[in-house]
């Protein structure tokens, strides 16, 4: 009640909250329980006209590709051998594959990062980490940034498999991402359990 609470107060007051409200819980309608392999959890989302919609690191297919998801696909393109870098950042075909894109706070004020933590979506997370961690097993946890780190206490290790490194930002990409290699060592993990890993390759749209 809090989060919606304060949502609808800002938008009175005349704010805008980004993603729109009919995003806010996009990635939930799209990919269920029993689909996961990986979960890569973020931040908050972007606070830029039209870049949020609800999917983590996430654009629509015609919004330009902001730096940190520009810097995901350069440290794919040194992890994945022949990976090209797509013209868009629409990430639904991952998702579509088992992949679930999570903020660890799913809404934020107009270009003001950060504004909206503290107001629920953390323990909100929490929850869905906790769920997933009770009723899945050999899920790869991406957790990307210290936000995202400190949710390592709610998975179980011996179930499932933990890969953490710095946020893709422009401020922390060198400081880890740009080398982790998450991608390839998420895949390696996935086979290892005799489950279809993830093509990370993004088809262009014409």
């Amino acid at each position: 009640m809090k989060i919606i609470h304060k949502i609808n107060e800002d938008i009175f007051q005349g704010k805008t909250i980004y993603p729109p409200k009919k995003y806010i819980f996009s990635i939930f309608n799209i990919i269920h329980l029993y689909q996961l392999k990986i979960v890569i959890l973020g931040q908050d989302p972007y606070h830029g006209t039209n870049q949020a919609n609800g999917l983590a690191f996430s654009v629509m297919p015609k919004t330009k590709i902001p730096p940190t998801l520009k810097n995901i696909y350069k440290a794919i393109k040194y992890d994945i051998p022949k990976f090209y870098i797509p013209n868009h950042g629409y990430l639904i075909d991952w998702v579509k594959q088992g992949v679930m894109l999570l903020n660890t706070i799913l809404t934020v004020e107009k270009n003001r990062p950060n504004s909206h933590a503290n107001i629920g979506w953390e323990i909100f997370t929490n929850n869905v980490i906790k769920v997933i961690n009770k009723y899945c097993t050999n899920i790869v946890f991406l957790l990307w940034g210290q936000k995202a780190q400190k949710k390592n206490v709610f998975i179980d290790k011996n179930k499932h498999h933990i890969l953490c490194t710095s946020h893709p930002s422009p401020f922390s990409f060198y400081k880890g991402f740009d080398r982790c290699k998450h991608f390839s060592r998420a895949n390696d993990y996935l086979k290892s359990r005799n489950i279809i890993p993830i093509n990370w390759f993004i088809k262009s749209i014409i």
